[in-house]
């Protein structure tokens, strides 16, 4: 039986499973660069920003943190293609 694992695309052709996203952030708040140095120092930071301007905070369930340079509203756009069955909008 083959496991099947639905991945969005989080910039520079990194991608996530999406069944593990807990929440996506903003980067502009206090907490959620808090969440970002902490994740640095516990070696669970995963930089998916290629050098570039973090936009985005992605908390998984086990407890990684993703950053991505795209903004929030375009990984909640790409998940939701994937939950309504559109799964080459999340692969861009």
């Amino acid at each position: 039986m083959a496991i099947i694992m639905k991945l969005i695309n989080v910039g520079f052709g990194n991608a996530i499973n999406a069944d593990r996203v807990v929440a996506v952030i903003s980067i502009d708040s206090a907490p959620s660069k808090r969440i970002i140095a902490r994740a640095k120092e516990n070696n669970m930071l995963i930089d998916a920003t290629q050098g570039r301007k973090t936009h985005s905070v992605i908390v998984m369930d086990s407890d990684h943190i993703v950053s991505s340079y795209l903004k929030p509203e375009t990984i909640l756009n790409r998940s939701d293609n994937i939950a309504e069955g559109d799964e080459s909008y999340a692969e861009q």
